[in-house]
């Protein structure tokens, strides 16, 4: 925790698209300065060589209401600027105090910033960054999240267009249209057609191609072709049919590429990176999901205090909120989305790997009336755990020395686990 006695001066930084405004003290502590500042690189450097001259190089307090982005990226280049980023639920709610009516401003909001960490340094956290590779990583993962999801959308509307004019390719590819081979096989095929005239040897070729050799499964294809019927023989149906795939397509296809290159470059920086072995030990952390619970947790040993904590801070601990007889228990949803997702996702993933997980993710169910989301969240928080310890001892996951410790504690689980290895006569 930062003393605030540390530091030169207190600013209050409430940063926008075009303009960001600013709030500092007046040294004789009258009417505190506003000024405000051009969103650009060199708008920035020029006010931050100005500080810096200012108060001799000495350390300033900087709060601003975020915590990533140009501007973030840009003070922390600055030695002497030390981040004090807040949530901005937690200026509203400071807003809100003195001010009823929920009025705001740019510049008021500047100055309760730096109200808020002059007067009340202990509610805040200084930022500090995680290694260049850490956050580069960090990216590259929410870029990767990213295209899948608009790839996803795309998807989504490849199969209600196909539904309306060509059910053969729905039936064909419907559990592999997110791949490059659908996209390449409508980019060819576009209509029931078009597919019907092509020769054996043609599809044989295509599927082969693409890593699909199986000869049962293309002659079931083969076969599923030559008996289709038209669900339509409208030409104005098929025609814009035809356009939208191939419109779609159009926009899958980089999407594809996009998305391969990423997964490398994603690989390339966890083979460099110190703690990539303990977090492809995981279970189910498999390529995709290894560097995105890598980032959640960081580097920096010292980030969080326990598992407890880790777990608060994404939203995967149930919050309690009690008030005289009335007690309730709900999920956070103010928190970092990606990084609940890629701990409820490995959940998913870790039960289909770990006895154990599975176990526990049947018990909780047959507990609570078959609740499959609240399981996960309920596997994730115990996962949580043991990954914090894996992560802060800087140690690969051993399921074995997990099961010792279960049987150590007189788990329930454990005997169940006994159970279940006991051979029946």
């Amino acid at each position: 925790m930062k003393n605030i006695s540390q530091f030169a001066a207190t600013v209050g930084w409430d940063w926008a698209d075009r303009k960001h405004d600013l709030s500092l003290p007046s040294a004789d502590g009258g009417k505190a300065e506003h000024s405000t500042l051009e969103q650009s690189p060199e708008a920035v450097h020029e006010w931050v060589a100005k500080l810096r001259e200012r108060f001799g190089g000495r350390p300033v307090a900087v709060c601003i209401e975020t915590s990533r982005g140009p501007v973030i990226s840009a003070l922390m280049t600055y030695d002497f600027i030390v981040l004090f980023p807040v949530n901005p639920k937690a200026l509203k709610n400071y807003r809100a105090a003195f001010c009823v009516s929920g009025a705001k401003d740019d510049r008021t909001d500047a100055l309760l910033l730096e109200e808020f960490v002059h007067l009340h340094p202990d509610k805040l956290k200084a930022l500090e960054p995680d290694t260049i590779l850490t956050r580069t990583l960090a990216g590259l993962v929410e870029l990767r999240r990213q295209l899948v999801d608009d790839r996803t959308r795309l998807v989504e509307q490849l199969h209600s267009s196909l539904k309306a004019y060509y059910p053969l390719a729905e039936t064909l590819l419907g559990a592999q249209l997110t791949t490059p081979m659908a996209t390449e096989f409508l980019a060819r095929w576009p209509d029931l057609e078009s597919v019907q005239k092509a020769g054996a040897s043609a599809l044989r070729a295509f599927f082969f191609k693409h890593n699909s050799r199986s000869r049962k499964t293309i002659e079931e294809r083969q076969e599923s072709i030559a008996k289709a019927k038209a669900l339509t023989s409208d030409p104005a149906i098929i025609l814009v049919g035809r356009a939208r795939i191939t419109a779609l397509v159009g926009m899958l296809r980089p999407l594809h590429r996009s998305i391969a290159q990423l997964e490398k470059q994603i690989e390339k920086s966890m083979d460099q990176h110190p703690d990539a072995a303990i977090f492809r030990s995981l279970p189910g952390a498999g390529p995709c999901l290894a560097p995105r619970l890598l980032v959640a947790f960081g580097t920096n040993r010292e980030r969080f205090a326990d598992a407890t904590e880790v777990a608060q801070f994404y939203g995967i601990a149930p919050v309690v909120r009690q008030s005289g007889e009335s007690r309730t228990v709900h999920v956070r949803t103010r928190c970092p989305k990606f990084g609940r997702q890629s701990f409820h996702e490995n959940a998913g993933c870790a039960l289909k790997e770990e006895p154990w997980a599975k176990q526990f993710h049947a018990q909780y169910k047959r507990r609570h009336q078959d609740r499959h989301h609240q399981a996960n969240r309920s596997l994730a928080f115990k996962l949580t755990r043991i990954y914090f310890a894996c992560w802060k001892n800087r140690q690969i996951y051993d399921p074995q020395r997990y099961l010792q410790a279960l049987e150590k504690n007189g788990s329930p689980l454990h005997k169940i686990l006994n159970q279940n290895d006991t051979p029946k006569l």
